[in-house]
Order: structure tokens, then sequence, then C-alpha cells
């Protein structure tokens, strides 16, 4: 395997867990605010890390970078999390080189999502690579494959019907509830949290119930303002949380909270309550289902549920991963001309230096000597040369590190990859 190296001894990894392995509660702990984000980028700057992006959503926490050993990744997760090493290696994953570029396309194309064709993880990959940037941590290989993932979603969008129906858990709660509640469109919903899960939900209940009935309480009251006059719904202070779940039928949680804001003490039920918990790490307490007449969904649950839609969506895998090897391959033909370049450039370069110091000494030492001719033949044949050690290179079935330390070795140059 090729290895993707902009420098010796330092390959590209993807470390990380997700649904896959981890539940709701192991997630949460290495789940990663934007200020852990922060920290993490700072940490990995002042380690001497070259380039490495981080993501962290409901479903996944995720780094992409360069390292000499996978460890100092993990490490970086662990330290800005709550999650421990020995949490990691039970649920954690680590893939290297080829295995994480394709890692990379798949999870922002929505084919490693919880539910299939969710590409919001595409723009949590992009606002991802801003923030590296700017703390400069984004070398020239990670913009590449980061706009060459956003093509493949691009285009496996437009040009197949695999995000076609539900693709999201936000779409899927909404479901869950028409399917489970019955003359839904009379009923009191409250949202408690309008962060991108709590709006989605909240614009396809307004869209798939019709219903009037709609509450939001956010901890900052503007942001649930803003949503509520574009859905013309209703807002309440989050002191009035308390009061609000007691007229409630259904309550959708959304919220970023680290620990649980809802448990039975703070519930005074009077009638059978929904409520579904959307958030990563979990905002409701499981003790809510000693209380009788309570049913508590968490978005695992719903991210497992199949209908015709999703068994749909299903066809157009294959359509979806030929367009990503396409892309890939593009990127991966860019990534071994960049890594041989500088070889051949110093090869290139040293050949020059040979004929500059050969015509020279021919020029004092033959009488009559054609300089002028001399320069052009000798140049076509550095040029003929350098062709064929680049072409050779580029061979699919060439080992390209090996026969660059051998040209680096034999002509005595060395080169870099900036």
């Amino acid at each position: 395997m090729e290895n993707n190296n902009t420098s010796k001894h330092h390959y590209f990894y993807s470390v990380g867990l997700s649904y896959k392995k981890a539940d709701a509660e192991i997630r949460g702990k290495f789940s990663l605010d934007a200020t852990a984000k922060t920290r993490l980028l700072e940490q990995a700057k002042s380690e001497g890390i070259e380039s490495l992006i981080v993501t962290s959503t409901c479903n996944r926490t995720e780094i992409y970078g360069f390292a000499e050993h996978p460890f100092q990744l993990i490490k970086l997760i662990c330290e800005n999390s709550q999650g421990s090493v020995e949490e990691f290696q039970k649920v954690g994953f680590v893939y290297k080189n080829q295995e994480a570029i394709s890692h990379m396309f798949r999870v922002g194309t929505g084919l490693d999502s919880q539910i299939l064709g969710d590409f919001e993880i595409i723009s949590q990959i992009k606002t991802s690579f801003s923030q590296s940037k700017s703390f400069g941590l984004a070398n020239a290989f990670m913009e590449r494959l980061v706009n060459a993932v956003i093509q493949a979603s691009k285009k496996i969008k437009t040009d197949t019907e695999i995000s076609s129906g539900a693709t999201s858990v936000s779409f899927a709660s909404v479901q869950y509830i028409i399917k489970n509640v019955e003359d839904i469109g009379n009923k009191n919903i409250l949202l408690f949290g309008t962060g991108k899960i709590g709006r989605n939900t909240c614009e396809n209940l307004v869209k798939h119930t019709k219903n009037e009935h709609i509450t939001l309480i956010n901890r900052t009251k503007d942001k649930a303002e803003k949503l509520a006059g574009k859905l013309n719904l209703i807002v309440k202070d989050y002191s009035e949380l308390h009061l609000e779940l007691q007229k409630a039928d259904v309550v959708v949680v959304a919220t970023g909270a680290q620990n649980p804001t809802i448990d039975k003490a703070i519930l005074n039920l009077k009638k059978p309550l929904l409520i579904l918990d959307l958030s990563i790490p979990k905002n409701v307490n499981e003790d809510v289902l000693d209380l009788e007449g309570v049913t508590l969904i968490h978005m695992d649950y719903l991210s497992q549920m199949t209908d015709e839609t999703l068994e749909n969506r299903k066809k157009h895998i294959p359509a979806a991963e030929a367009i990503i090897e396409e892309i890939k391959e593009e990127f991966n033909i860019w990534t071994k001309g960049r890594k041989f370049a500088p070889t051949i450039n110093a090869l290139k370069a040293k050949l020059n230096a040979i004929k500059n110091s050969e015509l020279d000494f021919q020029s004092r030492k033959i009488s009559n000597f054609n300089e002028e001719q001399a320069e052009i033949i000798s140049a076509r044949i550095i040029q003929k040369i350098t062709t064929h050690f680049a072409n050779h290179l580029k061979d699919d079935d060439t080992m390209v590190d090996e026969s660059i330390e051998w040209i680096e070795k034999v002509f005595k140059i060395g080169a870099t990859v900036r």
C-alpha cells in the first residue's frame, strides 16, 4: 500500500468512534463541544501535528490527520473529552492511508451515516476544515482531500436518489411521532433546544403535522425567537420549562448540554407523555421511565427504523460507490504526482548540473566546440531520462516510496514535498 505521507514516517490516519460500535452513552463521553475542539486544535499545534481536522456530531467523534503513530491523535481526543483511552480501545477505530481516505469519502457522502444518505455531516467537515485552516493545521493534501469529498457528496446527491425521503434522525423522529401519536395535529408539542437537529425537527414537524400548538424553549431565547418567527410558533422562557412539560403531549429534546436537563423530578404528569431525546450526550435521565405514562425514545432507536424509503435508497449504493471511486482515483493520481514531483525536479537539477560542468570542461578542451548544439542535445537527453523516471513512478505497480528512495540515493539528491 502506498503511504500518502507528506514527509517520511508521517502517515495519514482517521481515528475515532461512531454509532457502529459506541452507544449513545459512550459517544456522549467522547463528544467535543466548540470549546473542546478549539482546545484540541491548540494542543495539536503545540505538539507539532502537521495537519488535522476534527469532527464531533451526535453520531461520531473523529480526527483525520498526519502523525507518526495514531496514538498521537487518539490522545488528543481523550485528553479533550470525558472519554478514556481504555474506553476508546474497546469501541474506537484506526484507519491508515488509503483506508483513512476511503473512510472520509464514505462519511462525507452519507454512506457511513446512521441513516443512509444523511448528508448533514458534509457541512460539519467543511466547518472543521475551515477551523483547522485558521489554526494553520490544513496542508495542501488535506485541502485537496476535503474538496474531493465535497465534490463526491454533491455528485452523489445530484446523480443518485440515495438522499430521497427521510435522510436524517430529525426526519425519522417526526415519522415516529406521526405513526405513534393519534390526532397529532391537535396535540401540544414542546421542542427543547434549537440547535441544528432541533431546527430541522421543528421544520419537519410544522411541515408534516400541520400542528399549531408547537412551543419552543431554548437556553438562549433569541435563537428560539428567530426560529419561531420564521415558522410562526410560540416561544417560552427557559425558566418556564417545568410548566410547559406539564402541558405537553410530546417533548422533543435536542440540546447541547453535557448533562441531563430533564429527569423525573421535573415532571408533574397529568397525562401520557412521549419524550424523544435527540441529544448527544443524552439529555433525558432514564429515571423518567419510573413514571407511569412516560415513553422515552432515543435517537439510536429512531435511526434503526427501516421503511420503504430507506430500502429504496440502498439500491443506489453501488452508483454512489462508483462516483466515490472515480473521484478518489483522481485524488490519488494527484497525490502520487505530488509525492514524486520534487524528486523528479531534483533529479533534473542534478543532471543539469552535471551537464553544465561537462559542457564547460569540453568547451575549454575542444577547439571550435559548438556549445549551442551541445546544449540542445544534452537538454533533450535529460528530458528523456527524467520522463522515463516519471513514467516509472506513475505506474500503478511501482512501489513509489522505495523508488524515490533509490533515485535519491543513487543520484545523491534530497527532495521534500512543499
